[in-house]
């Protein structure tokens, strides 16, 4: 009886364990397959739900399918057309398809009604000039009923790192009109792969390469420009409606044009100590430049940002209304709260679901509130194990604690949750972290993060009913991006931790009103050690920021890290978190390389942690995606993660390196 006494609390103590853990993203939203028949290459670069529910998909290789039943466990497939060059979007329109093939816009309709195209019109063409580059997308009906479409640039041949306008159109927004009009709308677009409507209103993802430091969210205005400077060649046509020029561009900030010795262009790259040019001071000065509404830093909420897509009101619990964001090359999908301060777009974004097969190109809204989501490798290299796929997010219902909204306040910010916060976690200043960052605005492929810096936390006033939290935070930067981390914060409920603890928050202009004295809040912070007391010993160490309020730390030596991990369980969480899954897998390549390839560099841990926060892309130079830096990886969490790769070394190479 008393074993089985015992048997029964080990059970019952393993439970509460399992109980306490905190739910992952995957625990929320599932991704399940969309089976195809065998031998179809879903490469997808569009996707529209018809009005039957049926679901139109469009692949990069020139097909056309429609998909009945496309929620059910064995869809039909109708092949509608085929033949078509490159589609990179899918849309429809009073009964025809609509999609951007690489040199127009074309309408397709079944005019016999047997389920196949048999009418292909021209609504527009635009030039080509055959390089590989110049991608199309689109197009998003604009609510006068014309069609946005955006145009990649090509990249040059001597120069083949800098991004050229070729022919009239490559790096802008066009706007095209069913009767064959075309309205030359902005420019300034690099790789626009992701255009969205949202409330009425344009807006486009663009990816990190020249002139863009990391990829971001825009909202696009007629006549604006939002960085790249190849389409300004085209802006002395008659119908451009901005005039803004390459010479007026270039002498404000410089196009890093250099040649060597033998007379050949030197590549730009990043000059650590130099004064970088900032893309708002840039906007002080010319007015046409209109900046991201919301940036998603690179190598972090993606490496090659394309879909936006809205979240209808009804669909995936508190999140309605906000945005979602695909990427191509993390194959991951990425939340944006937006919002609009002194009449001009800013927000959060936030990690929301990764782990899909492929890269995440296109997304749609099934009828019954899930979402589709077609991917494609392409070759550009991508996360997961399939090189195209087609499949399907699926919430479950369940609530999970994340931070619904960041709001920016006079004085800091508002953070809003999805479940009430346990107060003694919420109340502690130490649950909190606020940093900010910008990226340069040059001609070098990407930028690092700099003018990094600490903002001190306040105080922090919580609602009544515990579902936001006000922040009063020193010294906001406008125009640049304020990290907040919330590792301390849990929920009333089974003390969970935040699914994701991290947002970034593009503070593009700081709100007027009514700010907070410092009366009104907590300031108690339990990372601060406590007076000390005459004649008594201290027993206890200070919590950790972001520590679990009334948790104990054991005091260790002054320096020492522990940086242990014996198997992958043990690191997966910490993988997942600082998105190292996204590009990199145990045995195989991927975006980046494989960590047992790693583990054969004999790098020693501090190495690796070194990598980690200062890549050389030198070192893997057959991969086309460099990494970026992580800065934001807790160096403990970035020992335990390089002690977990070293131990993939083959033991007999691991003894060879060991030290005497």
């Amino acid at each position: 009886m008393k074993k089985l006494l015992i048997l029964s609390a080990i059970i019952l103590s393993g439970s509460l364990a399992t109980a306490q853990e905190s739910p992952k993203e995957e625990d929320f939203f599932k991704i399940l397959k969309v089976s195809a028949p065998e031998g179809t290459l879903l490469e997808v670069g569009g996707l529209t739900v018809l009005p039957n529910g049926d679901l139109g998909v469009a692949t990069r290789r020139g097909d056309v399918w429609i998909v009945e039943n496309p929620t059910s466990r064995k869809p039909y497939f109708r092949r509608y057309a085929t033949g078509l060059h490159e589609i990179l979007g899918l849309t429809h329109k009073d009964g025809s398809l609509y999609c951007a093939q690489r040199g127009e816009l074309t309408k397709m309709t079944d005019t016999n009604k047997d389920g196949k195209a048999d009418l292909f019109e021209t609504v527009y063409a635009w030039p080509l000039s055959g390089h590989y580059h110049e991608y199309s997308f689109g197009p998003k009906i604009a609510p006068d009923g014309g069609f946005f479409v955006t145009g990649n640039v090509a990249f040059g041949d001597e120069e083949w790192w800098r991004g050229e306008s070729r022919v009239p159109w490559r790096g802008w927004t066009m706007k095209i009109y069913e009767d064959g009009r075309m309205e030359p709308w902005a420019t300034g677009m690099r790789s626009p792969a992701g255009p969205g409507m949202v409330n009425g209103e344009f807006f486009y993802t663009d990816n990190q390469g020249d002139w863009h430091g990391s990829g971001g969210v825009y909202h696009v205005s007629k006549g604006a420009f939002t960085g790249h400077p190849a389409g300004l060649k085209w802006t002395n046509m008659p119908n451009s409606p901005l005039k803004l020029t390459t010479e007026q561009l270039y002498a404000r900030v410089g196009p890093r044009q250099e040649k060597n010795a033998a007379g050949k262009y030197i590549k730009p790259e990043n000059k650590v100590a130099e004064t970088p040019d900032l893309f708002f001071e840039v906007k002080k000065q010319i007015p046409d430049v209109k900046s991201a509404a919301v940036w998603l830093p690179h190598g972090i909420l993606g490496i090659s940002n394309s879909e936006i897509l809205e979240i209808p009101k009804n669909n995936f619990g508190p999140f309605g209304g906000q945005l979602l964001v695909g990427d191509q090359g993390m194959s991951k999908i990425s939340r944006v709260f937006l919002e609009q301060v002194n009449g001009e777009y800013q927000g959060a974004a936030f990690d929301f679901r990764n782990g899909f097969q492929s890269g995440v190109l296109r997304m749609a809204w099934a009828p019954d509130g899930s979402l589709f989501v077609g991917e494609t490798n392409r070759g550009w290299g991508s996360a997961g194990t399939a090189n195209e796929g087609l499949q399907r997010l699926v919430w479950n219902n369940q609530l999970p604690f994340e931070m619904r909204a960041v709001r920016a306040m006079p004085d800091g910010f508002e953070v809003e949750f999805t479940k009430p916060v346990d107060r003694a976690s919420a109340d502690d200043l130490a649950s909190y972290r606020v940093e900010s960052f910008i990226y340069k605005y040059y001609p070098v492929y990407g930028s690092p993060t700099i003018n990094k810096e600490t903002h001190a936390v306040k105080g922090v006033q919580l609602s009544a009913d515990g579902l936001k939290a006000r922040l009063v935070v020193d010294n906001l930067k406008p125009y640049y991006i304020h990290q907040l981390t919330l590792d301390g914060v849990r929920a009333t409920e089974g003390s969970h931790s935040l699914v994701h603890p991290i947002a970034y928050y593009t503070l593009n202009t700081i709100p007027e009103g009514q700010k907070l004295a410092i009366s009104e809040t907590s300031t108690r912070n339990s990372a601060k050690a406590a007076p000390a007391v005459p004649g008594k010993k201290a027993t206890a160490t200070p919590a950790k920021p972001g520590a679990k309020v009334g948790a104990t730390a054991n005091a260790r030596p002054k320096g020492e890290m522990v940086a242990k991990a014996t198997s992958y369980e043990e690191v997966k969480g910490l993988l997942s978190r600082h998105t190292c899954l996204a590009c990199h897998n145990t045995e195989k390549r991927q975006v980046g390389p494989a960590y047992r390839a790693v583990a054969k560099r004999n790098y020693t841990n501090d190495q690796i942690v070194d990598l980690i926060y200062n890549p050389k892309p030198q070192n893997w130079p057959d991969y086309a995606t460099e990494m970026p830096p992580m800065p934001q990886v807790p160096k403990a969490d970035a020992l335990k993660i390089a002690a977990w790769i070293n131990s993939l070394r083959p033991a007999a190479e691991a003894k060879a390196t060991e030290k005497p």
